[in-house]
């Protein structure tokens, strides 16, 4: 289970708090408008802010210690972040050792999550030759080769067209639910959260609300959901 323990994170002035628990295998989505806090929190699980009060717990045990390299935690963000003087393979080799010094086996691995993704064979490329979708697979692939059991998605998708971007969030579901990985989604999109989420966390004014199943928060939506919403 994810606890954040009356959680406050502050970043240039601003706070956000949470006090609420999601269990391990849960996909959730923080919805909410820009500047609300999503990313904060995002990054606070990472590790990369430390909190100015309460604690982050995953299966009992305090974050506060851990690094963001010895976090439980993968993180996905918006712009990808493959090396462009990189191949494909180079770059999720990276999840496996941060100076490339890979075994054969580690480049079975490699391969193997390549394929999984749809991109057999496109190990020896450079991400400047991909599509969109192409290089949201890899930068997936990079995460799932990391294989911990907390993946944040800080809105890797958002710059991909409508269907592109529900083919991506369905591959993270199945795969998620193959590995019984927790999932934190930052999303804008409620059809985002409607089609990958079980439950959905609203972000607002540095406020984060407790999970709520979510077809029953868009069924009887709270104020600050009908306001986001308009």
């Amino acid at each position: 289970m994810l606890h954040l323990d009356h959680l406050r994170l502050t970043q240039d002035g601003f706070s956000v708090t949470a006090d609420w628990s999601l269990s391990a295998g849960s996909r959730l989505a923080l919805l909410g408008p820009s500047g609300a806090g999503k990313s904060t929190l995002l990054m606070g699980l990472a590790g990369f802010i430390a909190p100015s009060a309460g604690r982050i717990l995953w299966q009992g045990r305090d974050l506060a210690a851990l690094s963001p390299a010895q976090r439980p935690v993968s993180i996905l963000f918006q712009d990808q972040n493959l090396f462009p003087h990189l191949t494909l393979a180079q770059n999720l080799g990276l999840a496996i050792h941060p100076r490339l010094r890979l075994s054969a086996s580690d480049m079975a691995r490699v391969d193997t999550v390549l394929e999984r993704l749809g991109l057999a064979g496109y190990g020896p490329r450079k991400p400047a030759t991909l599509s969109g979708g192409q290089l949201g697979r890899a930068a997936l692939g990079r995460v799932l080769l990391q294989a911990r059991p907390i993946l944040l998605l800080d809105e890797p998708f958002a710059a991909l067209g409508p269907a592109l971007k529900a083919d991506l969030l369905r591959l993270v579901s199945d795969l998620a639910a193959e590995n019984g990985t927790t999932v934190v989604l930052v999303t804008h999109d409620p059809l985002d959260a409607r089609r990958f989420a079980d439950v959905v966390g609203l972000v607002h004014d540095g406020v984060s609300d407790a999970p709520v199943a979510t077809e029953a928060i868009f069924a009887n939506p709270p104020p600050a959901l009908r306001a986001y919403l308009g």
